[in-house]
């Protein structure tokens, strides 16, 4: 027996048309810095509708790939929403891409045209010969385009265009967006989201479960759109009427703390290092951040002490989040459940988050088999669902793939509730006397430590136990802490097996171009002995 249901397919022309409609007065702020470009839901889909035309004119047509190299603004939501609406495929590019792997990207992507900020222009000019594919470079906005030879105006396409464009029936199962991994270990890899799975999460994006979007929410967009298409929050906020806050190039603390002010969001989203740049500028600035009813922190493990800082001293509520851009990004929240003691809360948004509906999670051992789920057994984490990823683009990568599971390479326990933590990636696992350190947890722990600003800790060889910890600290300005200080003071927090030998000091910890930890750049430089180590002592009070 059958539904009665009528068969509509899941499209991204349906919610914006609905956006347009619905919410036409809801905005799109987009900051330049000093003051505010404003465009209503109404104004951005007829501006919309003009560059699905313009790019047909162009010659694209349904499946060919149209890469955007943009920072956050309006522009580029206007290639969200009508490039895969013409049925077309929309290639967020990595602009923090190193240029032989934005080349890549690019040629395997096969774009055909390339949509790029004027302020990035320069970037994209260094790989410019190398693109084999792209017909048709447009720049947005005024700045000089000259390194690029001859390149059309992205105005001057809008404007010849009427302001209408009628959407092609498309199967939802068709390609609508596609992003590459970063690439941490080989070439980046091509995640393409079909329209039925951007559908889909963008509306568990918008659910109680989620983020709770709404038309009175206003959403700051500090994530990238070109990392897992922001999220999914610009599709779920325009689902819902949420105002979209663009901060477009302006990243810095105090250009954040301004564009708050200005604008007043209520929900926010960044990596934890965008949160911790904030967290330093406010201890020494007046800043306002009553507004934000919830920032939601993800990439990365999100450090406990910056959430017990942000909420101590300026009320703000920090929410972890984890996926991946395999899983679209939305997998797990880690929004408390109901019945607790509110004095618990923070240990349980102190977790990785937990896994939300649509998504299947399982934990699995060294041989492949489900552990359960009673917060101690320690496996693989694996998912699928409707908008996790079933293969990369163009790559038979089938060791990523388990019968239909998704092998994240997160490592990690889930409980009765369904609430997941991670505590390492299986690559940065420290392998000691045959016993795991998990390096996430003993980052946090480190960097609990007031003097501490950030902590990676990498595994390194060692003689003895085959393996052990390297912790590499950036410490706060005029702090004087010394490695037995601060070994001394972890060892109250973790084992004292798992207090590290070594410690060094470096200036900053690098970053990926998503903003994660790169421990492979410190790695290579503990290879090369370009990193100064230390040895730290444990007091004999400490046992």
């Amino acid at each position: 027996m059958l539904g009665t249901m009528q068969d509509h397919p899941l499209v991204i022309s349906d919610p914006f048309e609905h956006g347009r409609r619905v919410y036409a007065d809801s905005e799109v702020v987009t900051f330049d810095g000093e003051g505010l470009r404003r465009a209503t839901f109404a104004q951005v889909g007829e501006r919309a509708m003009r560059l699905a035309a313009a790019l047909h004119r162009l010659g694209v047509r349904p499946d060919d790939r149209v890469g955007t190299f943009c920072w956050n603004s309006q522009e580029h939501l206007e290639a969200y929403l009508a490039v895969p609406g013409m049925g077309a495929v929309l290639h967020t590019l990595n602009i923090r891409l190193f240029p032989e792997q934005l080349a890549y990207v690019i040629n395997h992507g096969e774009d055909r045209v390339i949509l790029v900020e004027d302020t990035l222009v320069p970037l994209l000019a260094r790989v410019a010969p190398q693109l084999r594919t792209v017909e048709h470079v447009v720049v947005i906005g005024d700045g000089d385009a000259s390194a690029l030879g001859k390149a059309l105006r992205y105005e001057d396409l809008l404007a010849r265009e009427a302001p209408t464009y009628e959407w092609p029936e498309l199967d939802e199962r068709s390609a609508a967006a596609m992003c590459y991994t970063s690439g941490t270990t080989g070439d980046p890899k091509g995640v393409v989201y079909s329209h039925r799975s951007t559908y889909l999460h963008s509306m568990a994006a918008t659910s109680g479960a989620a983020f709770a979007l709404n038309e009175h929410d206003r959403v700051l967009l500090i994530v990238p759109q070109f990392h897992a298409n922001a999220w999914g929050l610009p599709y779920a906020a325009w689902m819902a009427g949420a105002d979209l806050i663009m901060p477009s190039r302006f990243l810095q603390a105090e250009a954040m703390c301004k564009l708050i002010r200005l604008t007043r969001p209520t929900l926010s989203a960044a990596v934890p290092t965008i949160w911790s740049d904030v967290l330093r500028y406010a201890d020494s600035n007046p800043v306002d951040l009553s507004s934000l009813r919830m920032v939601i922190c993800g990439g990365s493990a999100v450090p406990r002490v910056l959430m017990e800082r942000f909420e101590e001293r300026h009320g703000l509520r920090i929410i972890q989040a984890w996926g991946m851009t395999e899983t679209s990004l939305i997998a797990a929240i880690a929004l408390p459940p109901r019945g607790i003691d509110p004095a618990d809360e923070m240990d349980w948004r102190a977790k990785t988050g937990r896994v939300v509906p649509g998504v299947q999670l399982r934990i699995v051992d060294a041989d492949g088999k489900p552990v359960p789920w009673d917060g101690e057994a320690v496996g693989e984490i694996e998912v699928r669902g409707p908008w996790i990823t079933g293969a990369y683009h163009r790559a038979p990568t089938l060791e990523k793939f388990d019968d239909g599971w998704l092998r994240t390479g997160d490592v990690g326990t889930v409980d009765a509730k369904g609430f997941v933590q991670i505590t390492d990636r299986a690559k940065d696992v420290i392998k000691s006397g045959g016993e795991w350190i998990s390096s996430v947890e003993l980052e946090n722990a480190i960097m609990a430590h007031p003097d501490v600003v950030e902590a990676a800790v990498i595994g390194v060889p060692d003689d003895r136990r085959q393996e052990r910890q390297l912790a590499c600290v950036v410490l706060r300005s005029g702090a004087a802490s010394t490695p037995d200080v601060l070994a001394g003071a972890l060892a109250s927090r973790v084992a004292r097996w798992w207090v590290p030998e070594r410690w060094c000091f470096v200036d900053e910890v690098p970053k990926t171009s998503v903003g994660k930890f790169d421990k492979k750049v410190l790695q290579k430089r503990f290879a090369e002995g370009a990193l100064e180590v230390r040895e730290g002592q444990l007091p004999e009070s400490g046992s």
